[in-house]
């Protein structure tokens, strides 16, 4: 019955004008901060039910709501190998949120870490990537990658002058493949 109530609210929401920008970011910043607070409550009752040590972090970046859990050693059993563990987290911390709040998350969790440090490696990897294919002329495909893992060396390729990249391939083999421009 709330998710009729709250459908019932945006549709009403939307017959009134437009607010201002002010106030429409200001509004999508309250449910990015519901969002993160959802997930900490949820990732909370998970380290308690593994006896895990680690405290979370909230915050807002770019438009999404960020969780961060940082502390004992316990925690790299979170991210697990090249962080299957961690998408996995991810997505159902994702369904949580959804399930309270009645709209889909874009939540980004990172557990000790992880996603930062591998951020600051795929980055260097697109720009490498990207500089041997403007020297050499020849395309370049890297392996396999995750979504967030493509993003990233797409935004490090498009920063060098020269050179594009693309991705190709069905999930799990999705790769992203770099060409000179022409």
């Amino acid at each position: 019955m709330s998710e009729t109530v709250q459908e019932s609210t945006k549709v009403e929401e939307s017959a009134e004008p437009t607010p201002n920008t002010d106030q429409e970011r200001s509004n999508t910043e309250t449910l990015l901060v519901q969002e993160g607070d959802v997930a900490g409550d949820y990732l909370e009752r998970l380290l308690d039910l593994l006896d895990y040590d680690g405290d979370i972090d909230l915050d807002v970046e770019a438009g999404r709501a960020v969780v961060s859990i940082e502390g004992g050693g316990d925690l790299e059993k979170l991210v697990g190998s090249r962080g299957q563990v961690l998408e996995a987290l991810q997505e159902l911390t994702r369904l949580a949120v959804q399930q309270d709040t009645g709209v889909r998350s874009r939540l980004m969790l990172d557990v000790a870490g992880w996603r930062a440090g591998r951020r600051e490696e795929l980055s260097t990897l697109g720009r490498t990537t990207a500089e041997e294919v403007l020297e050499s002329g020849n395309e370049a495909r890297l392996r396999p990658m995750t979504p967030f893992e493509r993003k990233i060396i797409h935004d490090a390729v498009a920063a060098v002058d020269g050179v594009h990249s693309e991705s190709e391939g069905e999930e799990p083999s999705r790769k992203v493949v770099v060409y000179k421009s022409s």
